[in-house]
């Protein structure tokens, strides 16, 4: 799909009913905060897992990296930085 396509998602989507709706960003990532906790507290925090890029920024590597640490409770991230 090109990046000018008629069919590219421009917000949020959020799928309730079996159907999406389209929402606000805030409410977006509310739906995505809540439900992080919510696996995080039924499961523990090391049920959680997050991959990250090599490509990417050293920045965006330690706010990830920082993010599963401190938030979650966990070292489970992996950026892929052996190839």
């Amino acid at each position: 799909m090109e990046v000018s396509s008629k069919r590219r998602l421009t917000q949020p989507l959020i799928r309730a009913n079996g159907s999406h709706s389209p929402v606000k960003w805030g409410e977006a990532l509310d739906v995505v905060a809540k439900n992080f906790k919510a696996q995080v507290d039924k499961h523990g925090p090391h049920a959680f897992g997050m991959f990250s890029c090599s490509k990417t920024t050293n920045e965006l590597n330690y706010v990830a990296q920082k993010f599963v640490r401190s938030v979650i409770g966990c070292n489970n991230i992996d950026s892929c930085n052996r190839t």
